[in-house]
């Protein structure tokens, strides 16, 4: 039903107290990504002009996570054994091919290009030696290509400190499923919230159906209360308006985002606020009538 669509807007589904998480995670949204190739995840990371940052002095940052989205840690290979005796065994193998690895990488230069030349990569390979060397030695191959391009390699437990302490220092980090994972919901969080984030997930050759959404999940502790921050999926609309080539109806939609942001009124409780879902949706819906920009 989906494959002849052009685009996918996901919203959020589940709940871990009728469903597990695991279950609905590989019932519905790791499928997708691996039967369509959707092998680019891009989560962009920016403070947007009327936030406080949690980070001291409310450093600028405006960088894009591109995250591998379709094998790694989360191909889903392993099994367990015994299950339920004290020689139970579980294992989760980690799958990266060539293939993967490199046009994850290659998507990341040529963003990089298009953006300020900087390509931060994120491994563990001190600790795992064969797929994050292999990884290591796929990024400085294709390196070679982008003379222009500036390469920084980090282990991930550092790069996370190093988002924290000067997050205005990265441009384009591209990093493993499991990764990008983590360090993504890093970046929400100094930007304020988890309910700001989008992410794309990205067939670049049009093959297959793009699948855009927000970064946070469902929130079953706060269903039905009305408060859930909508700006998140607004942001994901608008990633998924660029997709489809209308740059100029993407624009106005994160502008009217960033025009409610900036005028500071209407906001849900995760920044600061005391607005409703729908106060806020209302909101936007106002600033796009107007053609509001910053």
């Amino acid at each position: 039903m989906l494959r002849q669509h052009d685009a996918i807007l996901l919203g959020d589904v589940g709940d871990p107290r009728l469903v597990p998480d695991h279950v609905s995670l590989r019932g519905l949204l790791l499928p997708l990504r691996q039967r369509f190739d959707l092998y680019v995840n891009y989560r962009p990371a920016r403070l947007l002009a009327g936030l406080p940052s949690p980070l001291k002095g409310d450093p600028p940052f405006d960088f894009v996570v591109v995250r591998e989205n379709s094998e790694g840690e989360y191909a889903g290979t392993g099994g367990r054994a015994r299950v339920g005796t004290p020689d139970e065994v579980a294992l989760q193998t980690t799958v990266f091919t060539r293939k993967g690895v490199e046009r994850i990488v290659r998507y990341a230069f040529d963003l990089a290009r298009k953006r300020r030349k900087k390509v931060t990569s994120a491994t563990k390979s001190n600790a795992m030696q064969y797929v994050f060397v292999m990884w290591d030695e796929v990024v400085e191959q294709v390196a070679r290509e982008y003379p222009e391009v500036e390469v920084q390699r980090y282990h991930a437990d550092a790069l996370a400190a190093l988002l924290v302490r000067d997050p205005g220092r990265f441009d384009v980090i591209v990093a493993s499923n499991l990764i990008g994972d983590i360090l993504t919901d890093l970046a929400g969080a100094i930007q304020e919230s988890l309910g700001l984030p989008a992410s794309a997930n990205l067939n670049p050759e049009h093959l297959a159906p793009s699948l855009f959404e927000p970064v946070h999940g469902s929130a079953p502790d706060i269903a039905g209360r009305g408060i859930a921050n909508p700006l998140a999926t607004f942001w994901a609309a608008s990633l998924l308006l660029e997709y489809l080539g209308q740059k100029a109806a993407a624009a106005l939609l994160l502008h009217a985002v960033e025009t409610v942001i900036a005028q500071g009124r209407v906001l849900t409780p995760d920044l600061g606020g005391q607005a409703t879902t729908g106060e806020v949706t209302q909101a936007v819906i106002q600033a796009l009538r107007q053609g509001q920009v910053l």
